[in-house]
């Protein structure tokens, strides 16, 4: 029985894949089984694998994947619980991938798989580190693209080549391949959220990736709906943000300070209208305005800034009253490290920000440790 592991016993060991394939996923059951075929049928002379990364999809994607990897051990599934976005999706499925080359496709059917050998041809005779399937080149078709989406990633398209010089002519595209051992160097410093992982890729990598765009066919979704919301654009522009910062500021901490500077509006407003319509005493009316701002906050921040961690039912209650605390913490840092300004150096604008600084930076840090924590 165990003659198979003994010493100087040979086992015979299976070439590993030349290309694996990584699908993000969030409720496209209906398509992973198709894909499969498509992949199947266009990479029969390729080694390859297939890896979804599925964010527990409610419609129990994952599901069948795993009956899929049942009966081929070249598809893998990976079900993530807690954690959403379609960049770390692709993150966590590239590493754990083992191919050296990699490609990113969508499951919704519209990216066109049968450009694969082609692109994987680019990359292993050393004429690319990265190939994208790109819609601004001559030979580019749509089937699936609607005129607003069209114009939106077009602008997205632009002014991420003017602000972070992007050379290619389609950073926002989300159908590309390449090569792992590049990947691996740029991806310590990639952002696990929001949904271009391309234009983090390129304006990371800062023009070092020997990139060839090719055209290909985008066709028309058949089952499912988009994974894009109406947040992709507040993702976008917070990631133009970290790049242009070299990565010191994330793209997160970007939204949180967002939602700050709304709370100091609500906070403003609320203050006016119990002073002059209710006629309050000056602290009840302050004590009002900072507590609808807080709220204002994490309402805004489990929905926007930490919505791959959403806070539900009993949770949110208790995410609630842990955010209260934090501010309130981070409202007597914001003022003692004010007062110590203003003492050094009294401009009182100074004093302000450097206070209002160090209150973000506080309420940041400990909402992601205290409030949203990860699981």
């Amino acid at each position: 029985m165990n003659e198979a592991i003994r010493p100087g016993v040979d086992i015979q060991a299976q070439e590993g894949p030349e290309l694996s394939v990584i699908v993000p996923t969030f409720n496209e059951r209906d398509n992973v089984t198709v894909l499969y075929r498509r992949l199947e049928a266009t990479l029969a002379n390729v080694a390859w694998e297939v890896v979804f990364v599925d964010d527990n999809s409610p419609d129990g994607t994952w599901d069948v994947v795993r009956a899929l990897a049942q009966r081929d051990s070249r598809v893998r599934c990976v079900r993530r619980i807690g954690r959403r976005g379609l960049s770390g999706a692709c993150i966590e499925g590239i590493l754990a991938s083992s191919a050296p080359y990699v490609a990113v496709i969508d499951a919704d059917l519209q990216h066109d798989e049968t450009q694969l050998p082609k692109m994987l041809l680019l990359l292993a005779s050393d004429q690319a580190d990265l190939v994208v399937g790109s819609r601004y080149i001559e030979g580019y078709k749509s089937e699936g693209f609607n005129k607003q989406r069209a114009g939106a990633s077009a602008l997205a398209t632009e002014v991420a080549k003017k602000m972070l010089r992007v050379e290619i002519a389609d950073p926002m595209s989300g159908f590309f391949m390449i090569r792992r051992d590049r990947f691996e160097q740029l991806a310590p410093k990639l952002s696990v959220h929001g949904f271009k992982i391309l234009l983090d890729v390129v304006a990371t990598a800062h023009g070092s990736l020997r990139a060839v765009e090719i055209p290909y066919t985008f066709g028309a979704r058949q089952h499912g709906e988009s994974k894009l919301d109406s947040m992709v654009a507040l993702d976008f522009l917070g990631l133009v943000f970290a790049k242009l910062t070299n990565d010191i500021v994330s793209l997160r901490f970007i939204l949180f300070a967002m939602v700050g500077g709304i709370g100091l509006v609500v906070h403003l407003t609320t203050l006016f209208i119990a002073l002059q319509l209710f006629k309050a005493p000056f602290a009840e009316a302050q004590a009002a305005g900072a507590i609808v701002a807080m709220t204002s906050n994490f309402i805004l921040n489990n929905f926007l800034t930490y919505r791959d961690q959403r806070l539900k039912g009993f949770a949110l209650l208790r995410g609630l009253i842990a955010f209260y605390i934090v501010c309130s913490v981070g409202l007597l840092a914001n003022v003692g490290v004010a007062f110590s300004v203003y003492d050094q150096e009294p401009i009182w604008w100074l004093a302000g920000l450097a206070g209002a600084l160090m209150g973000v930076v506080w309420n940041y840090a400990m909402s992601g440790l205290f409030v949203w924590r990860k699981k």
